[in-house]
């Protein structure tokens, strides 16, 4: 079946135009000797699989919730918004799920924590269909940041501070980058691994927070935390939070998103190039570049998902400000008085943030609404990531030998069997915070054979990546588009991820991200979503 039989795109003709039919034709033996086909189709009006649509996305078995594990309040020493005011702007914006991430800090160990949990359930039994986790922003030792919560019921407060107190870096002088210092940071994880197996708390989920902002996270660091405590530390900010900090400022002095303006510290690791350090389209360059790090992570095999959130300190266009204060008061009270209202948008440096689900969107797929059902679908990687409305949903369905994947799954087939993906988006019917209604104009399936552990901990590519089919959607706003690429005599074990582009900025002659200018990158110019991996294992 063409191409042009249904719906879809001339897939050769969109390579041509962006220069990559012969790239395309050389990623034939990825899966040798597999040949790959594809189709447009709409699946409302064609149903020509051999499985069902239920079956293929996990309809009807999972609920997708909308939720951010980054958030600060007026317990961190940098930000201002009351547990109360996150919680109340979440909902305003859609989010289903919160995680409260003030950072780690002396006084914060000493006098907030307790404090913030007496917060967080207050705005609980406030927003009774939200699900709010109080957790932390972990300083980690020898690197930078990581989101940590977990469920310790009446014990919450008082097994976050010992975490904090012993492991943090700003209370262990252990920042710089050292072998002693990545040592307690393994050190925090098998405690958290010990903590569950004793079950003083329940399911702990530690993600790295904004990767490469510093270059301070090396590839051999990601997958030490992974190995050491699997089904802890289950992934990475694929995209930062502070995505408003690209705008142009109205008075110059524009920032970069994600704060991804940087350049190498003493703390860096030195392998890095220097555009590790920026963002494209808004994601870290570990999950932009295609046959970059995250691939070279999943090339292992093994699970590792990416997420996106808000990094909520200061809001853009927010009135809210925080009250002056004297120097040195965070560090006498470990919290900073409740924000009062100027009646003035702020729209400029330290305004570089969104509130939970308003830009960035991390959608988990749940067997059951409610806190165990969150964390069951982060561990399983059941989740796909969305900027600025981009979509208002993507399904991706991979089967073959008579079993079906979505996101984060596994797929079991027999060696010599077909393989086909299945992508369905509906796309965006209303504006979002531009004022435009955004439009999905690509969607890319990329696939990466799945070679085994890497010899090398600190490689960073894998070179059997690649994308391996677009579609371009000609419907437009508030419709479902769908395709299917088809991997036939598949003969080795590979996954596949899939993202979309509103295609208003791609490197020159090209599909991929291009690198965000500093000062000048309007988020909702430049928009991407992601969907994390289905792996598929051939017997």
């Amino acid at each position: 079946m063409s191409t042009t039989d249904r719906p879809g795109v001339d897939r050769r003709g969109f390579l041509k135009r962006a220069g990559l039919a012969g790239a395309a034709a050389a990623g034939a033996p990825m899966l040798a000797p597999a040949r790959a086909d594809a189709a447009g189709i709409d699946l409302d009006l064609d149903l020509d699989l051999d499985i069902s649509l239920d079956r293929l996305f996990g309809r009807g078995r999972y609920q997708w919730l909308v939720g951010d594990h980054h958030t600060h309040s007026q317990y961190s020493y940098d930000a201002m918004y009351t547990i109360d005011r996150i919680a109340a702007g979440a909902r305003e914006h859609g989010a289903n799920w919160i995680v409260f991430t003030d950072h780690g800090h002396a006084e914060h160990e000493r006098s907030s924590v307790e404090p913030t949990g007496r917060d967080v359930l207050a705005a609980q039994r406030r927003y009774p269909d939200l699900l709010l986790w109080q957790g932390m922003e972990w300083n980690v030792p020898g690197a930078e940041h990581a989101t940590v919560f977990f469920r310790a019921g009446k014990d919450q407060a008082p097994v976050l501070r010992e975490f904090e107190r012993n492991f943090d870096w700003r209370l262990t002088g252990t920042e710089a980058s050292s072998p002693e210092n990545e040592a307690l940071a393994l050190k925090a994880l098998r405690w958290l691994a010990e903590q569950e197996r004793r079950r003083r708390i329940h399911a702990p989920v530690v993600f790295v927070n904004h990767p490469l902002r510093n270059g301070r996270v090396s590839p051999h660091e990601l997958r030490a935390y992974r190995d050491t405590a699997p089904g802890i530390v289950i992934g990475m900010e694929g995209a930062p939070g502070a995505q408003a900090d690209g705008f142009p400022k109205p008075r110059g002095n524009g920032g970069a998103r994600g704060g991804y303006g940087n350049n190498p510290g003493e703390n860096s690791w030195p392998g890095f190039p220097a555009e590790a350090y920026r963002t494209f389209g808004g994601w870290d360059w570990t999950t932009a570049k295609v046959g970059g790090l995250w691939d070279s992570m999943l090339a292992e095999g093994k699970p590792w998902w990416i997420t996106t959130n808000s990094d909520s300190h200061y809001n853009r266009g927010d009135t809210l400000v925080r009250p002056q204060v004297p120097d040195g008061w965070y560090d006498r009270t470990g919290k900073y008085p409740d924000p009062v209202d100027s009646g003035v948008p702020q729209l400029t440096a330290p305004y570089a943030d969104f509130y939970p689900g308003e830009f960035s969107r991390t959608v988990v797929g749940t067997r059951r609404r409610g806190f165990d059902g969150v964390l069951e679908g982060l561990r399983a990687g059941r989740i796909w990531l969305c900027h600025g409305g981009l979509a208002r949903q993507l399904e991706v369905g991979v089967y073959g030998g008579g079993d079906a994947e979505t996101f984060g799954g596994r797929l079991r087939v027999r060696r010599g069997e077909n393989v086909t993906v299945v992508v369905s988006a509906v796309t965006a019917d209303r504006p979002n915070g531009s004022g435009a209604v955004p439009r999905l104009a690509r969607l890319d399936v990329i696939a990466g054979p799945v070679t085994g552990p890497a010899a090398d901990r600190d490689t960073m590519t894998a070179p059997g990546t690649r994308v391996v089919r677009s579609f371009e959607p000609r419907r437009g706003t508030g419709h479902r588009v769908s395709f299917r690429h088809t991997f036939r005599n598949v003969r080795e074990p590979f996954y596949v991820r899939v993202r979309g582009t509103d295609g208003r900025r791609h490197v020159p002659g090209g599909i991929e991200p291009a690198m965000d200018v500093i000062g000048q990158a309007d988020p909702f110019e430049d928009l991407w979503l992601y969907g994390n991996p289905i792996f598929v294992d051939v017997r």
